[in-house]
């Protein structure tokens, strides 16, 4: 659904605001948003991760969605960023366990060569890592949410946006 086609639908139950203002309060109350419901997830995350990332196209370049789930779909913490890389996944894995609060037992991820030292360094040697591509199919689905709601958009126009709508969505 576009901000025209919201505009319109509150427009024919008598509220008047172009898709300009729509787009205004995306930018100040998304970030509010995702940071009450992170602020919620504190605490409450399972001790099983799932982490994998996902692709998204701003100004015209690729960049990496990073997420963790636990086993019964939570979202533990997303992260977008420019690389793929050592530094990156280090970022990601501090983010996750401080937006959670603690550490997992056990990270399943796709095998990339930057996990297994980050996860030691980050979380702890004795946090178990997996490498399994099957195992992670629940994330690989989860992945969905998120492209369904950014494919229509053909990219973003800027780092900024990207980052916050992926924050408020996950």
């Amino acid at each position: 659904m576009s901000l025209r086609d919201l505009a319109e639908i509150f427009l024919q139950r008598g509220w008047v605001f172009t898709h300009e203002a729509v787009r205004d309060w995306e930018a100040r109350f998304a970030p509010l948003m995702a940071d009450q419901l992170r602020s919620k997830r504190r605490g409450q995350a399972g001790r099983s991760w799932y982490v994998d990332e996902t692709y998204i196209k701003v100004q015209g370049k690729w960049c990496y969605l990073s997420r963790a789930i636990d086993r019964d779909s939570n979202l533990v913490a997303s992260m977008l960023s420019q690389k793929r890389n050592m530094d990156a996944a280090k970022r990601f894995f501090q983010q996750a366990a401080r937006t959670v609060g603690h550490a997992p037992k056990r990270v399943i991820t796709d095998g990339h060569d930057s996990y297994p030292r980050a996860i030691r360094e980050t979380l702890g040697g004795e946090v178990l890592h997996q490498c399994n591509h099957y195992l992670n199919n629940l994330l690989e689905q989860d992945h969905r949410g998120i492209k369904q709601r950014y494919y229509p958009m053909r990219g973003f126009g800027n780092f900024t946006s990207a980052a916050r709508f992926c924050r408020a969505a996950g």
